[in-house]
């Protein structure tokens, strides 16, 4: 394989010595981009992540416009779900939707638990596509939902402020629960291998709703499956963990194989490195809302940023995906922010 042009995001999780912290988004390919919005106008949510050449074209607009220092596949976490035979339904603005959700063993039963590789061809086909448009120049980064949230998702059948049905789900019928999760776990371990095959440098498992736990249901009915997807996968690729909301378990998730953490906003860059011991790389945590704010104000607070976390095994990054109505060029502030650090006050 040839050698990447900028392997800075490997180099930071490996915990090598870097000139300045990668940067990259959450959702950076997508709904802030005017030309992801032309595509949007012609073509509906599953036709773009099902169309290799469509998927690949998304995945790489924000490499060339806004100049982050990786790449992310354009797909959905709710493609586990699609393959194990589930509908999901995608309306604009709305979210998504599974019209027939999980409730009984027999529904557990009928889930599909294998052939992802090829109920998902198209996202590997995306996957080896963009790796070759990319020509080395970022890394690419492949990823998948957790069991946690994607059981969120498939019981509730939608999105959800509370994720209620799903709670009651797992503290009423927890051996249902747990053999639920297994299944995701299992497939999407499969999945990110055959990323990774497809071409994807790391991965990343997105938890977006592991902070409805608290911390004694985070050890139940998420922190068991990340690391066993962590375990399965980090041979092959590095592997971050976005539990967000789950400040509190970044201790434990800090002594797993995994490589990087992510982090939202709501935990401070000098606890998170004292909760992790300073072992593992870190990423995030900027409110995707204060990109809203003055470019003048972005750059400001991303070098505070980085002073706080330090240059070093660190990942700069938004505490969650950006938002739609981003201003491009705000986006593009982030980036240069990080690209122009020069912190006189820079932690090793």
């Amino acid at each position: 394989m040839s050698e990447l042009k900028n392997d800075l995001l490997l180099r930071a999780l490996k915990g090598e010595q870097v000139s300045r912290p990668p940067v990259w988004m959450m959702r950076q390919a997508g709904r802030y981009l005017p030309d992801y919005i032309k595509l949007r106008e012609k073509y509906d949510f599953f036709t773009r992540v099902e169309t290799p050449e469509l998927a690949c074209e998304i995945t790489l607009q924000p490499v060339d416009q806004v100049g982050v220092d990786a790449a992310i596949i354009f797909s959905d976490i709710l493609v586990i779900p699609q393959a194990m035979g589930m509908t999901v339904l995608m309306e604009e603005g709305k979210g998504p939707s599974l019209p027939n959700v999980v409730k009984t063993k027999a529904d557990i039963d009928a889930l599909i638990t294998t052939g992802v590789e090829e109920r998902l061809g198209y996202v590997m086909k995306a996957l080896s596509l963009t790796k070759r448009e990319l020509n080395n120049r970022v890394p690419l980064i492949g990823f998948a939902g957790a069991p946690w949230t994607l059981l969120c998702y498939m019981v509730e059948g939608k999105g959800s402020k509370t994720f209620d049905k799903a709670k009651q789900f797992c503290f009423t019928q927890p051996e249902l629960a747990h053999s639920l999760l297994q299944k995701i776990t299992d497939m999407t371990i499969a999945y990110l291998k055959a990323q990774v095959a497809a071409g994807a440098d790391l991965v990343q498992v997105f938890d977006s709703w592991s902070g409805m736990l608290s911390p004694a249901d985070f050890k139940l009915f998420a922190q068991p499956y990340l690391v066993q997807i962590a375990d399965a996968v980090s041979e092959y690729a590095p592997v971050i963990l976005f539990p967000k909301g789950s400040w509190y378990a970044l201790g434990d998730l800090s002594k797993t194989t995994a490589s990087g953490l992510g982090l939202d906003w709501s935990v401070t860059p000098s606890l998170a490195r004292e909760m992790t011991n300073n072992s593992i790389t870190l990423q995030g945590n900027f409110d995707p809302s204060k990109l809203l704010a003055p470019t003048k104000q972005i750059k400001k607070e991303v070098t505070e940023m980085i002073d706080a976390f330090g240059t070093q095994r660190y990942i700069a990054n938004l505490g969650h995906g950006i938002l739609p109505n981003i201003p491009v060029d705000h986006a593009r502030a982030f980036v240069d922010a990080v690209k122009e650090y020069e912190g006189a006050s820079v932690k090793a």
